[in-house]
């Protein structure tokens, strides 16, 4: 089973709940998506109505990949810089694939679709993320081309108790 990415599809009633149930569903997997479970849609409804304005005022743009049943099966939002300084590199955040899809290679294609997606913007020579520490997700994207270039110790507080590092991975996209 392969999934189809779209850049900047419609932004739907149908879309816009399937981006939800995504996040809460990866969430509640044990995901690193900016929550920790148990959480209800109603939980991440206003981040990703805040994420969802930005692809309305054109600073980020989303990708979507649908499994062959039409469902919404993993996500990534590209954000742009709006320092002028900075504008030949964005930002990809809320990168997610279905906890049913995971381990079969979605999560490369992902990647893989938003370098060409970041291409396809223009100007665009790098991709930086960040991802939590203490889940591995650094060597996954290592795996993916990505290298570590920052790290800030405990920067993540998941639960009294429980910090983790913020680091951040870089992509170079080679211009054509």
């Amino acid at each position: 089973m392969t999934l189809t990415f779209t850049l900047d599809p419609k932004v739907d009633p149908t879309l816009h709940q399937g981006i939800l149930d995504l996040w809460t569903d990866v969430t509640n997997a044990g995901g690193a998506v900016g929550f920790v479970p148990p959480v209800a849609p109603d939980d991440i409804r206003p981040q990703l109505v805040r994420q969802l304005a930005q692809l309305a005022d054109g600073s980020a743009r989303l990708l979507v990949g649908h499994d062959e049943d039409g469902r919404v099966a993993a996500t990534a939002f590209l954000t742009l810089n709006s320092h002028r300084l900075m504008t030949h590199w964005l930002w990809l955040y809320t990168v997610m694939v279905h906890p049913r899809h995971q381990g079969r290679g979605h999560g490369r294609d992902l990647l893989a679709a938003a370098a060409d997606a970041a291409r396809r913007v223009g100007g665009i020579e790098a991709i930086r993320l960040t991802c939590r520490g203490g889940m591995d997700l650094e060597r996954f994207y290592a795996a993916c081309g990505y290298k570590e270039v920052g790290r800030v110790p405990s920067a993540i507080r998941v639960a009294p108790g429980d910090d983790r590092d913020d680091i951040t991975m870089l992509l170079p996209l080679p211009l054509a």
